[in-house]
């Protein structure tokens, strides 16, 4: 089953949040060190991440494309709004952290090399392997999310199987009409793409910075076609 591997993954994270539902009762400054401590990890994580790309000016142009059009489209602003509307719609008590708990956690489980990478592995080799791995860490880290951020953590599970799914079903047919040395190059230069943007979420959860990640997103789009015309070169 193709979605197998993603089925599991938004059902880990929706796990993963119910539990943490149970440990809202931790001592504020528990959960200030604690969010601390996880923005720490995504930042090394990120920069791990980063250090992988094979021509960086390849990140650094899709960076530059993407955050234009994510500004245009205003994704961060949509996503905000979303998480609002879900707000309301289940009437959740802690005001104003929903979205972010929401908008956060759709972003660190949905920009990265595992989510991409797995969903390939599920539909080219129904191998799930990848995303059964990402489930555990993301259920995990869901606990720790949802204690600190809120429940708006467990609805980031539908746009992870959403588009986890999408790129598991395309993946079918995807080898008819993409070389595998350009799927390599892709996925190298994404993933160091994708940590600039993990880098970004990390220094935003500890407050220092407050960067439109969500805006960013376009720029794993503008990799694969700048890829692609390199190709061609």
């Amino acid at each position: 089953m193709v979605l197998l591997g993603t089925i599991v993954n938004g059902l880990a994270i929706i796990i993963g949040s119910l539990i943490g539902t149970k440990l809202r009762n931790i001592p504020e400054k528990v959960k200030v060190t604690v969010m601390q401590a996880i923005a720490l990890a995504v930042i090394i994580i990120g920069v791990g991440m980063g250090l992988k790309s094979e021509n960086f000016l390849i990140v650094i142009g899709s960076l530059a494309i993407g955050a234009v059009l994510g500004e245009r489209w205003d994704l961060e602003d949509k996503l905000n709004r979303l998480g609002k509307w879900l707000e309301l719609k289940t009437g959740a008590k802690e005001q104003g952290s929903f979205a972010k708990g929401f908008v956060t956690a759709t972003l660190i489980y949905v920009v990265g090399a595992m989510a991409i990478v797995g969903a390939l592995d599920s539909g080219l080799r129904n191998d799930h392997a990848v995303l059964y791995t990402k489930s555990m860490l993301d259920g995990f880290s869901a606990i720790l999310f949802t204690s600190t951020l809120g429940i708006g953590v467990l609805f980031s599970a539908f746009p992870v199987i959403i588009y986890q799914g999408t790129i598991a079903v395309l993946a079918t047919q995807i080898t008819q009409f993409v070389p595998q040395e350009i799927m390599d190059a892709f996925i190298v230069e994404m993933t160091a793409t994708g940590g600039v943007m993990i880098l970004a979420i990390g220094l935003n959860i500890l407050g220092v910075t407050k960067i439109r990640v969500a805006n960013l997103l376009p720029a794993i789009l503008v990799v694969a076609v700048i890829v692609s015309l390199l190709s061609l070169i």
